[in-house]
């Protein structure tokens, strides 16, 4: 695959999720994918997902303990089988009404057509003291 059609592919992943069409975009995946967050304590969705089930679960927590207020993908950069993402978002943690807020970088590798690892870096500890509730 080459690098723009490596790009289209990434870019087509954020346009499937972002309309909540999760299955569609899992699809876009290899059967055995990685998709990888930070460890983040109090953040029911980091760490390590393998396989599209645990990707689509992975989702499935992202959706069920915060609400998008911002998610913005703004800069696509592929070369050989990598696209890099580099963007903004601003999420509200239901369970403490909190906003987190960080740029991330998502590296996204592309095999045989299909997206075979994702790899998120933003800034943890805003993610993680955004879904810690504060003692009182």
């Amino acid at each position: 695959m080459n690098e723009q059609a490596s790009t289209k592919l990434v870019q087509e992943a954020y346009q499937r999720v972002k309309t909540g069409d999760v299955q569609s975009a899992l699809n876009l995946l290899a059967e055995d994918v990685l998709w990888e967050l930070p460890d983040m304590p109090n953040v029911p969705f980091a760490g390590s997902w393998r396989g599209r089930q645990q990707v689509g679960t992975f989702f499935q927590r992202v959706a069920e303990s915060q609400d998008i207020v911002e998610f913005n993908p703004e800069e696509f950069v592929a070369h050989g089988d990598k696209v890099v993402v580099l963007g903004r978002f601003t999420m509200r943690v239901k369970s403490t009404g909190r906003d987190s807020r960080s740029a991330w970088v998502h590296v996204w590798t592309i095999t045989d057509g299909k997206v075979s690892h994702m790899r998120e870096y933003v800034d943890s500890f805003a993610v993680s003291q955004a879904h810690t509730a504060t003692a009182g």
